[in-house]
């Protein structure tokens, strides 16, 4: 299955969150399509409020004792609040399977690698999400408290490394001079390249000291390359 099919629903594995389309709805329950010959059962009980055919909703896909596959809305039930003291547990920087729940007064809040509540703070949003995307993330943090703060983001210096060859061909669309520098607002620079301040600053940094660029009041310019004459 491709990953534009998985963001869209329609695929998912026992033991894993996933974003399912109700097909059928009877006296059992809904039945959900979720990759296979044989719809999933989401029974009324596991149902957060009715659905109704048509309907995309956000399902962790347990086994019932007899083994047998079924679909729960009820998230909390399977989710952990908490990384458990005995896992290996996260470091920061560490790369994770995201998958979007829902915004909160802070952010974003969702699922870690199909196992814990995280949290994605606004200020690091620099697109839209929507209930039931899946994301490649970042651990910011594991609190003390064994909760998870995550963001969609790179580390800085990954970030960085990225955006050093954006910056230059944003430079030679402009005709040589870009109208920002490592001064301009936070705001000027997340517009133009969806990306916080202090990357932006450390891609600057790391163009000027390989002498690709030059940092003139207001703009980056081009510098002159060698044989070229400027």
């Amino acid at each position: 299955m491709s990953e534009q099919r998985r963001e869209n629903g329609g695929i998912g594995t026992v033991g894993e969150v996933a974003w399912l389309k109700v097909v059928t709805v009877n006296n059992t329950g809904a039945f959900l399509d979720w990759g296979r010959p044989k719809d999933l059962l989401l029974p009324y009980g596991e149902q957060g409020g009715r659905v109704v055919v048509g309907q995309h909703v956000l399902v962790f896909i347990a086994e019932d004792e007899d083994d047998r596959p079924f679909a729960s809305m009820k998230l909390d039930d399977f989710i952990r609040d908490t990384v458990d003291p005995r896992d290996a547990g996260y470091g920061t920087g560490d790369v994770v399977v995201l998958t979007v729940h829902g915004p909160t007064d802070l952010g974003v809040k969702v699922v870690v690698d199909h196992r814990y509540w995280g949290l994605l703070y606004r200020e690091e949003i620099f697109r839209t999400l929507r209930t039931g995307q899946v994301l490649r993330g970042f651990i910011k943090k594991q609190r003390d408290d064994g909760k998870l703060d995550v963001t969609i983001n790179p580390p800085a210096h990954v970030a960085a490394s990225a955006l050093t060859d954006r910056i230059l061909a944003a430079i030679d669309a402009a005709g040589g001079k870009l109208a920002l520098t490592d001064k301009s607002s936070p705001e000027d620079i997340q517009r133009a390249f969806q990306v916080s301040k202090g990357v932006f600053k450390q891609a600057v940094g790391a163009l000027y000291k390989e002498r690709l660029i030059v940092i003139e009041p207001g703009c980056l310019r081009r510098a002159a390359r060698p044989g070229s004459g400027g």
